[in-house]
């Protein structure tokens, strides 16, 4: 749907231009668009490789263990089914440290690698299990402590304040896990 939505924009736009007479103002912003986001993306990927280095490390000592140690009473509740794999609770465990660390780059492919085990112990490949839904809905709401690239954006456009969004985001995630886990319990479980 995209693939058409998109170039629908972008030849409205240039008929528009060309109709207004602003044909040299769209292609100024196109240069400047792409300066500013090559910009941006020099600046996140410094923090990206930041944190992503720091959960290699934290995987390869005992960190995570002792992170999936504190996460592992309110794994067993969620996931009760997974009472048994601990491989699992670790996969699960790290991308929840990388959410909660504002790492959403970090937390993805984590998640992706904890999905794939859970598939693998899955009997009905057709259907998600209760799990995989929840972790679905845990991933989702993304609770952060550190919101990093949300802070990192913010400090690369100039912000005065660029960590003044953390109690905000503390507040909207907590309330959007919430929402998603009750709407879970309500409407998914008995799908």
């Amino acid at each position: 749907m995209l693939n058409i939505v998109w170039p629908i924009f972008i030849i409205i736009s240039f008929c528009f231009a060309i109709f207004s007479g602003n044909l040299e103002s769209l292609n100024s912003s196109i240069f400047e668009s792409t300066n500013d986001a090559i910009n941006l993306s020099i600046d996140l990927l410094g923090t990206i490789c930041l944190w992503n280095g720091i959960m290699q490390v934290a995987n390869n000592t005992k960190v995570i263990e002792t992170m999936s140690k504190f996460l592992k009473p309110i794994i067993r509740f969620l996931f009760p089914e997974l009472k048994s794999n601990s491989n699992i609770q670790k996969e699960i465990s790290m991308n929840m440290v990388a959410n909660i660390l504002g790492l959403g780059n970090a937390a993805t492919p984590l998640g992706l690698k904890a999905m794939k085990s859970m598939q693998k112990e899955n009997k009905n490949k057709e259907k998600l299990t209760d799990s995989m839904m929840m972790f679905i809905v845990i991933n989702t709401a993304s609770i952060q402590i550190i919101p990093t690239t949300v802070i990192a954006i913010r400090n690369s456009l100039g912000s005065e304040n660029p960590t003044g969004i953390v109690f905000p985001v503390w507040i909207a995630t907590i309330l959007a896990a919430i929402t998603r886990s009750n709407c879970y319990k309500n409407c998914y479980k008995n799908y």
